[in-house]
């Protein structure tokens, strides 16, 4: 695990230029951050890894060779091959299929966010430093469709939440924490946990303690919607 105290170093991969050079500006300058590569393909990313050991890696998820999918494909080898370094895959859009494929074998130190998010460093630091330290980060606004989707779903049984318990469980599917979803939404950790239990309980889903748990039993209940299971799989 990365202590607070510990240099991340950290690859960027995308094949937008303007892109890649901003996301390097911005971690050069960011103390506690060394930039150890940027690369322009997923095979360019792969031999930087190999030769570098990052931290974490920042990658686009649509770029060469295979461009659809890459980011996600090198996430997932690299959950074989290196299950200690974290990854933060970037998207232009809401593919809520994409973020279930990322965390489909376990949601700790992955982190998946719109390239939108870029526009605040801290977002995407946070994601970086979160995915570093074995934490998880998903993109609000994919929570957001999931839980649309999911609530159109006949009998759904998020229709016996309540309005607060709809905003913790999205916030659950970010990968925060009770503690951090107090200070969020000025409410006290007693209030946040009597809330997390409840929601587990209506949704028929454990309770575990661990955050990476947690997100992906709330990630596995929103993907149940039809329409997201119809989406088709990342191979």
């Amino acid at each position: 695990m990365t202590h607070a105290d510990e240099t991340i170093r950290v690859v960027v991969a995308d094949d937008s230029y303007v892109i890649r050079q901003g996301l390097a500006a911005t971690l050069a300058a960011e103390q506690g951050i060394e930039l150890v590569g940027v690369c322009s393909d997923g095979n360019e990313l792969v031999a930087t890894i190999a030769a570098e050991r990052p931290s974490v890696a920042v990658a686009d998820i649509r770029m060469p060779p295979s461009g659809d999918g890459e980011g996600i494909r090198v996430a997932m080898r690299l959950r074989e091959t290196h299950p200690e370094m974290g990854v933060v895959v970037l998207s232009q859009y809401v593919e809520p299929a994409y973020a279930i494929s990322l965390m489909g074998s376990g949601t700790s130190r992955r982190a998946y966010l719109l390239k939108d998010r870029l526009r605040n460093k801290a977002e995407l630091l946070r994601a970086i430093r979160s995915v570093a330290e074995g934490g998880s980060v998903i993109d609000p606004a994919v929570v957001d469709v999931l839980i649309q989707a999911r609530t159109r779903a006949e009998r759904s049984p998020l229709a016996q939440l309540t309005a607060r318990e709809r905003e913790i469980l999205a916030a659950i599917a970010e990968g925060k924490s009770n503690a951090a979803i107090a200070d969020s939404l000025v409410l006290t950790k007693r209030a946040v946990e009597k809330h997390v239990n409840s929601i587990f309980a209506k949704l028929d889903l454990p309770a575990p303690q661990d955050v990476s748990r947690r997100v992906t039993a709330a990630l596995l209940f929103l993907a149940e919607d039809e329409r997201v299971g119809e989406m088709e799989p990342l191979v």
